[in-house]
């Protein structure tokens, strides 16, 4: 099993992963580890359409990021509104 490429600043490559049918992929076991990333866990999957995409945990994302919590409510869609999609 190869391990991760370890760069700076703690930055690592875990390898390549495959896209399934269905549109799943398997994160690298390593990887998992490194995040504890259980079974059962939710992650967020962010997009730019210029630099692509990323996963994340949402301990990490509210970690790293002033007010994320808040931004995300603030998107969020009125549950008690008349506008609902």
């Amino acid at each position: 099993m190869n391990k991760a490429l370890q760069g700076p600043e703690g930055r690592k490559f875990y390898g390549s992963v495959t896209v399934g049918q269905r549109g799943q992929i398997v994160i690298p076991a390593e990887a998992r580890k490194d995040f504890a990333i259980a079974p059962g866990d939710k992650l967020l999957v962010l997009g730019d359409l210029a630099q692509g995409i990323a996963i994340t945990t949402i301990p990490l994302l509210q970690k790293n990021l002033k007010g994320t919590v808040e931004l995300f409510n603030s998107i969020q869609p009125d549950r008690n509104s008349d506008n609902k999609c």
